[in-house]
């Protein structure tokens, strides 16, 4: 996985998976969250998110009042976000 920010937009190539990609996107995102009151977050490639980064997210929204959007291009992860009820919540769109 490849995690790269560029201004407020965080692109993210290749599955997420495991604690050390959870690390790599939340190192990301606290060095823009300062700086920034909205967060585009594109997801290229990843067909599932980790809890960890499931959880992250939702604080980023629900305690740290950060705007996200959440860019997703696989369908598999689109109706994962779908069925966790959190479309709204992330404003998730495909891509």
């Amino acid at each position: 996985m490849e995690c790269k920010a560029i201004g407020n937009h965080i692109k993210i190539n290749g599955n997420i998976k495991s604690i050390s990609h959870f690390q790599e996107i939340l190192q990301q995102v606290e060095t823009l969250k300062n700086n920034y009151k909205e967060l585009e977050i594109h997801i290229l490639d990843s067909i599932s998110l980790t809890s960890s980064v499931i959880g992250y997210f939702s604080k980023l929204v629900h305690a740290d009042k950060l705007r996200l959007k959440v860019l997703v291009s696989n369908s598999q992860l689109y109706e994962l976000l779908e069925d966790l009820d959190l479309l709204e919540t992330l404003q998730v769109q495909r891509i």
